[in-house]
């Protein structure tokens, strides 16, 4: 009965997220309403002490990577520099391969530091314009979105500046660079096979007659206005702030280190000495770092552009950073309060029955991933819980922590994506379709990234490295 509970309250936050109710709103919700099937006495204190808990934690350790990431897409949007980014690509690349044009937009853009919520915004007017000229059907631009700003460039590639490989090093003192090898063959698995998906559906669409408007069987809305000519920037001084942000971070994460020591203690005015462990540390400054560098860049580089507009872009891209820290937060308190519950302890020990230490990480990730509808609410959830014991697996098994690092963050942009996903539902509203027309390609990419954590394990232990 107690799994039951839980599997209830799961189903009802992915029911109401899918017919686009806020998380923020029945996250706490849901899981209040599984506190009192287990016991009414226990709702007040579960909130308060348990769901906002959790959700202030991950504001606090979190919302400044989200913030800067939000505005440092945003002053590269009125810039003017991603249009010259994505007007590059797509010269080189050619406008005939528009899906691979978007995919690599979109992996250059999430690898440089721009927040995956941003790359959204600004790379669907794009998308639009090339999958119109070439005649490729709407319902594929989220599949192909997806592919290129959520999989390999948000937690397999090493040094990546995004979330989902930041929060592991919290819990392994690792850095953003962990098992660099592993990061590549995943990111080269996922690339290679997504790209035959989308390519297989481009093809199959072309066979039935199936053009841009899906042959009238769908209204188009949301769609972007046609492009106009405009002077661009330098494409090289266009992408040297993305470039600038992934050095530096890679500077900053062994800076770091080197200037604090494996411990440091502040005090401000007469207070009392506060110890701070720089390891659980490092990897979200090196970010915000490095983040700050590059807005500063962009600011100071393009001032003529970016001075009229700074002021309602930045207040646009605060507001849009706060929306998706809340919905991660909310569903990181959310799993916070399923954790605590007699269900979930049920679930976990079923997952603990699993042998292996890496494929016990990915499962246990990957499940609470999909139960929270985020990649790094369920990835904290999962740590927080079971991050010392994965740690003592890996010491008895010989494996470093570095492995864990890449499995669990590979591990939990898996099967994250579900319909209730933030992510999932921001990608359909932005591109004006909706779950039933544009999801499948969406969970067919879930299933690929999925995939290539088995592929890592098994290239772990077949060659040893990493």
């Amino acid at each position: 009965m107690n799994v039951v509970v839980l599997l209830l309250a799961l189903g009802l936050l992915m029911f109401v997220a899918y017919r686009g109710y806020s998380v923020i709103l029945f996250a706490p919700i849901c899981a209040l309403l599984a506190v009192l099937a287990t016991d009414p006495a226990l709702v007040a204190p579960a909130y308060t002490s348990v769901f906002m808990d959790r959700l202030a934690n991950f504001v606090k350790l979190y919302f400044p990577v989200f913030m800067l990431g939000a505005v440092f897409g945003k002053v590269i949007e009125i810039s003017g520099f991603s249009k010259a980014i994505v007007s590059s690509v797509v010269r080189l690349v050619g406008p005939s391969r528009a899906m691979l044009s978007i995919v690599l937009v979109c992996a250059i853009m999430t690898y440089g530091g721009v927040s995956l919520f941003v790359v959204v915004f600004a790379v669907y007017p794009f998308a639009a314009e090339l999958f119109r000229q070439v005649d490729i059907p709407k319902r594929l631009i989220p599949g192909t979105i997806a592919l290129g700003a959520f999989t390999f460039t948000m937690d397999a590639l090493p040094g990546t500046p995004q979330i989902q490989n930041i929060i592991p090093t919290t819990f392994f003192q690792t850095t953003t660079w962990a098992a660099p090898w592993l990061g590549v063959v995943g990111a080269t698995f996922i690339f290679i096979v997504g790209m035959s998906y989308l390519e297989f559906n481009r093809r199959r669409a072309a066979a039935a007659g199936e053009g841009y408007t899906s042959g009238g069987k769908y209204p188009l809305e949301n769609e972007p206005e046609p492009f106009e000519d405009e002077m661009l920037p330098n494409a090289f001084l266009a992408i040297l702030p993305l470039v600038l942000v992934f050095v530096l971070n890679r500077v900053f994460t062994d800076l770091i280190p080197e200037l604090y020591g494996e411990t440091f203690q502040f005090a401000l005015g007469s207070g009392a000495p506060t110890p701070i462990a720089i390891g659980k540390i490092a990897a979200i400054w090196a970010v915000i770092g490095a983040l700050i560098v590059g807005v500063l860049f962009v600011v100071v580089s393009a001032f003529g552009s970016v001075r009229m507009r700074f002021g309602d872009g930045t207040k646009l891209a605060i507001a849009g950073a706060l929306l998706a820290t809340l919905n991660t937060a909310s569903e990181y308190g959310f799993g916070g309060v399923v954790a605590s519950l007699p269900g979930f302890d049920t679930v976990r020990l079923a997952l603990e029955a699993i042998p292996n230490p890496l494929v016990n990480e990915a499962v246990t990730v990957t499940v609470l991933a999909g139960i929270t509808g985020s990649a790094s609410g369920g990835m904290s959830i999962a740590l927080a819980a079971m991050a010392e014991q994965f740690i003592a697996n890996a010491h008895a098994a010989n494996i470093p922590l570095e492995v864990l690092h890449r499995v669990a963050s590979m591990a939990s942009g898996g099967m994250d994506t579900l319909p209730h996903n933030g992510a999932v539902i921001t990608l359909l509203a932005v591109t004006g379709l909706t779950h039933r027309q544009s999801y499948k390609d969406i969970f067919a990419i879930t299933v690929i990234k999925t995939l290539a954590v088995a592929v890592i394990i098994s290239f772990y232990y077949l060659t040893g490295i990493y």
